[in-house]
């Protein structure tokens, strides 16, 4: 699959996901797509969550390492 491919599939999972971040106050933009490694920006309540780290391991890398065989690894970044 090429990086483009990876990418909207990237997207189509993240807006899956969106709803439940929503419900929280909080969502997910995607940033970049690089090696194998999804970089993401977590955004509104779950920015500064205690939990931000665990819902990046636990739910958005889970699912999209399921369902994009591509990505091997979320991280959370900063970048704008």
């Amino acid at each position: 699959m090429n990086t483009k491919k990876t990418k909207e599939k990237i997207m189509e999972v993240l807006e899956k996901i969106r709803p439940f971040l929503n419900n929280d106050g909080g969502d997910v933009e995607f940033v970049k797509f690089s090696d194998g490694i999804c970089y993401v920006k977590l955004k509104g309540a779950c920015a500064g969550c205690v939990f931000a780290d665990m819902t990046i391991q636990n739910t958005i890398e889970e699912i999209l390492i399921s369902e994009v065989p591509e990505v091997i690894k979320v991280i959370n970044t900063k970048e704008t």
